[in-house]
C-alpha cells in the first residue's frame, strides 16, 4: 500500500472579497508556484504530493488561524512554512520530506554519511565485506538524503541530542553508528582516527559512533 500523499495548500494573491478584488498578479506567488512544481518533479520525485491552489482573498480566514494573512500562502499538511515571500525550495523539501517519513517506514538496508567521515568509511567496508547490500546516502552533497535521515533519525534519538554521521538502518532496523554496525555484524573494533577531521553534523562535537 502506496503512503498517502502530503498535502501542499497555496494561497496565492487573488481573488474577491465584497467590493474588493485583486487586480494586478503577484509575482512572487507566480515564483512561488513555479518553485513548487519544479521542486516536486525534482528533489521530490517520487514522493507521492498533492498541491491545492486557492485565491487568498476569496477565502483569507481559512488560513488566518494558522498564523498566515500575507499571501503567497504555503502550507504542508496544514502547517505554515512560507509566508508573503517567494518560496525557499529547501524549506519546501525539508517539511515534505518530514511528512513523507513519518507515515512510511524505511525498508532495505541504508548507511547515511558524509565523504569526510572515517566512520562512514569504515562502516561502508564493513558492509562491502559481509556482502550486504545497502544504499549509501551523502547527507552533504544530497539534500534530500539530510532532510530523511533528520527525519527518520530525530524521532528515535530525540530532538536535542546532535544527529551524528553515520546512521545505519539494516533490513529496515535502526542500528545506530559505525560502533552498533560492528557490533551487529561482529567485527573488530572501529579504529578512531582523531586526525581525520570532524564527522559530526553538529558543529563542536567529535563523532563517537
Amino acid at each position: 500500500m502506496s503512503a498517502a500523499p502530503v498535502q501542499v495548500q497555496l494561497f496565492k494573491w487573488a481573488g474577491a472579497w465584497g467590493p474588493f478584488k485583486v487586480n494586478i498578479p503577484c509575482g512572487e506567488c507566480a515564483l512561488t508556484t513555479d518553485v513548487i512544481q519544479d521542486t516536486f518533479e525534482t528533489e521530490l520525485a517520487g514522493i507521492p504530493v498533492e498541491l491545492d491552489t486557492r485565491e487568498w482573498l476569496s477565502e483569507w480566514w481559512k488560513p488566518l488561524p494558522k498564523g498566515g494573512w500575507h499571501a503567497p500562502i504555503v502550507m504542508v499538511e496544514g502547517k505554515i512554512i512560507s509566508q508573503g515571500h517567494a518560496l525557499n525550495r529547501g524549506v519546501l523539501t525539508e517539511a515534505i520530506i518530514e511528512a513523507h517519513v513519518e507515515r512510511t517506514p524505511i525498508t532495505g538496508s541504508h548507511v547515511f554519511g558524509k565523504a569526510s567521515c572515517p566512520y562512514c568509511v569504515k562502516a561502508k567496508a564493513y558492509l562491502d565485506e559481509s556482502g550486504r547490500d545497502y544504499e549509501y546516502h551523502d547527507v552533504v552533497k544530497n539534500p534530500r538524503a539530510l532532510y530523511e535521515m533528520l527525519g527518520r533519525v530525530k524521532p528515535i534519538i530525540g530532538p536535542k541530542t546532535p544527529v551524528t554521521v553515520p546512521q545505519i538502518w539494516i533490513d529496515g532496523q535502526y542500528i545506530g553508528g559505525a560502533d552498533q554496525l560492528k557490533e551487529v555484524l561482529q567485527r573488530d573494533e572501529v579504529e578512531v582516527n582523531p586526525h581525520r577531521g570532524r564527522c559530526s553534523l553538529s558543529p563542536g562535537r567529535l563523532q563517537t559512533a
